[in-house]
Formats: C-alpha cells, sequence, structure tokens
C-alpha cells in the first residue's frame, strides 16, 4: 500500500496499511459472527468481503500504440464476454461468462495458469469453482474480496493487476479475472502474458 496523507479536521491522518484485514482472528472468532441476510443464513462478516476504500487504474492500449510509443505492454486483453443470470442466482453470473469466453477461444479451463475469481462471498467464488472445475492452485494465489477487501469501482482493475503480476511471478501465460455483477450479470476477461 502506498502511504497517503489524509488531511482533516483533527490534523493529518497516515494511511499506511490495509483496513480490512482482521490480525490474529481465529476459527473460534468466526464461529461467533452473526448472520447476515438471513438469520439462518450461511453469509458472515467473516466469509464475506468488507465496505471498504480502493483505487486502482490501469493504461489499455493498441499494440500499435504501444510500439509507437515505446511503452512496455504486460500482456494482451485476448477476449472479454458477458452473461446474465435470474437476479437471485447473481454470484453464479461468472460462470456462463466463462463458458461464453472459452468458445470464442481456443482456450480450455485448465489452459489457464491464473484464475482470478472476485470473491465478494465465499460460497460465491466456491460456486464459480466448481461449475468450472477450476483447480484449487490455479484459484485466487494470493487472495481475494475476503482476504484483500473489494472496493467497488476499483475491483476490476485491482484483480486485473493481480493475475498480471502473478502471470509474471510464476511464469504463466494466460489468466482469466472474473467478476459477479449486481442484478446477476457476469463477466469475463482473457490475458495472455507478453514475452
Amino acid at each position: 500500500i502506498l502511504p497517503l496523507e489524509i488531511p482533516s479536521r483533527n490534523g493529518n491522518v497516515t494511511f499506511d496499511r490495509d483496513e480490512h484485514v482482521r490480525f490474529n482472528a481465529t476459527l473460534e472468532d468466526m464461529q461467533k459472527l452473526r448472520t447476515v441476510f438471513k438469520e439462518d443464513g450461511t453469509v458472515t462478516a467473516g466469509n464475506a468481503s468488507g465496505i471498504n476504500d480502493g483505487a486502482a487504474a490501469l493504461v489499455l492500449a493498441s499494440g500499435e500504440r504501444c510500439d509507437r510509443d515505446g511503452l512496455q505492454s504486460r500482456a494482451r486483453l485476448v477476449k472479454y464476454a458477458f452473461a446474465g443470470v435470474e437476479p437471485k442466482y447473481m454470484g453464479i453470473g461468472p460462470v456462463p461468462a466463462v463458458q461464453n469466453l472459452l468458445a470464442n477461444t481456443d482456450v480450455k479451463v485448465n489452459d489457464i495458469d491464473v484464475w482470478e475469481v472476485n470473491e465478494a462471498f465465499a460460497a460465491q467464488a466456491i460456486a464459480v469453482q466448481r461449475e468450472l472445475d477450476i483447480p484449487d492452485e490455479k484459484l485466487n494465489p494470493n487472495g481475494s474480496g475476503i482476504s484483500l477487501g473489494h472496493p467497488v469501482g476499483a475491483t476490476g482493475a485491482i484483480i486485473t493487476e493481480k493475475a498480471l503480476s502473478e502471470l509474471e511471478r510464476s511464469g504463466g501465460k494466460l489468466a482469466v479475472v472474473t467478476m459477479c455483477i449486481g442484478g446477476g450479470q457476469g463477466i469475463a476477461a482473457l490475458f495472455e502474458r507478453s514475452g
């Protein structure tokens, strides 16, 4: 996290660590959390992303522009796809989006080196993983929305950056990033690492 000094009426505050992390949390602590949405539900503050702030930016440029201006390309956006499901099943929207995406490429689930499935809720990410048969070791290798936060409006750029960084770190070639979007929508994008 880049430390930022934020002016306030009571003097400047330095923002230099993630406000979302529950340090030293135990399984017993998680079991004591109340459910939200439904009294007999399963979603708690321990298995859902919190409300937090964040910002991210990416530069999307054509290969021609990169060549012309001497820009170093990290990856190529190969293809993207959207899909929709009945709103009450909104978390599963990435599944048909990925199916649409892969149907229009020669790529299969097992060809993907890194999967960044945004994790608004643990059950949502697990459902997407099971439906698409994504291997554990390829799914959200550095954490996702529950552990890292889900700042609405910045999440797409954040998970894309995470996927590209993991491809570079691991030497992988292909990454898919997905998000469930309110109202039953899903989006998926396929990236190929440069070099």
